[in-house]
């Protein structure tokens, strides 16, 4: 894993040909792995050099069910996504999966990115739990059975520097300017943003990281209805560092594939230099007790 500092030139780094992939996950395990294999083998038959799965997409379904489809890794869902990658040459992005550490009580929403040579070089655990109660009376505790990870992830795929982050974690803008401080160019975002909030904040926070940090976001999401009746809402999307949307998917299961160009990068932070121009010395987190106090 390779962690970088700054956000330099890019240095005749390639562009990077990718996939986002969309599923409908749902609780049928084997299901949910061949269509993932399938999507895998159809955007490297399209070109790409990177191929980028959901977020949960192994089992979506009841909470109840999440231990028992949880897995380790290195494991068979890993090896799978591992023979896929040699086998085409490709970068394999594994969404994320519910992953069983031994002796850990809880589980971790982890994503794995796996090299073309099947060899796992990068793993981030999602940092920031889904915990809400609406009206004192329906909650919903993601913290119940998920253990929050705590190391920021940046990696170079093909030289190019890429963070890592998952699903809620787009909600927090601070873990994506400490990515791009660390030098990502683009970020890889897993999702199963919920119908509901995706209409109306989906795309727009998509496009405001994208904006904010002068960098492509790269983010896969489930789509559709899924047990034990809940939706997802899909439009997976890969966006540019001016937040131009340049491919997303229709709704159903599918791909949307597009270029990750450094030089865009680097011509957009010239005549944007948000990232230069920052002035940390001036810079105070505010008192965090009077925050919560509406809660």
């Amino acid at each position: 894993m390779a962690v970088m500092n700054g956000s330099g030139p890019s240095g005749g780094i390639p562009d990077l040909n990718v996939a986002v992939l969309q599923m409908n996950s749902g609780d049928d395990k084997a299901r949910n792995i061949a269509s993932a294999l399938d999507l895998i083998d159809r955007a490297a038959a399209a070109g790409a050099r990177l191929a980028v799965l959901p977020e949960v997409w192994p089992y979506l379904g009841p909470d109840e069910g999440n231990r028992e489809n949880a897995e380790p890794i290195p494991g068979p869902i890993t090896e799978l996504l591992a023979e896929r990658a040699r086998r085409h040459g490709i970068y394999v992005h594994g969404g994320s999966i519910l992953e069983m550490r031994e002796g850990a009580p809880g589980l971790y929403n982890t994503a794995v990115l796996i090299d073309p040579h099947g060899e796992i070089v990068a793993r981030y655990s999602k940092i920031h739990m889904f915990d809400v109660v609406i009206d004192g009376v329906q909650q919903y505790q993601e913290s119940a059975t998920v253990t929050p990870g705590d190391e920021i992830v940046v990696v170079e795929i093909d030289g190019l520097p890429v963070g890592l982050a998952i699903c809620y974690d787009l909600r927090f803008p601070e873990l994506f300017r400490i990515l791009a401080l660390r030098g990502a160019q683009a970020i890889i975002l897993p999702a199963a943003f919920t119908l509901m909030t995706g209409k109306d904040h989906w795309e727009t926070l998509i496009r405001a990281r994208a904006i904010e940090n002068g960098l492509y976001m790269i983010a896969s999401g489930q789509w559709g209805k899924y047990p034990p009746g809940s939706w997802c809402y899909g439009r997976s999307m890969i966006v540019d560092p001016w937040g131009t949307v340049v491919a997303t998917a229709s709704d159903g299961i599918g791909l949307a594939q597009a270029a990750v160009e450094p030089s865009r990068v680097e011509a957009v932070r010239r005549q944007i230099p948000s990232l230069a121009n920052r002035r940390p010395a001036s810079y105070r987190w505010p008192d965090e007790s009077a925050l919560l106090v509406g809660r």
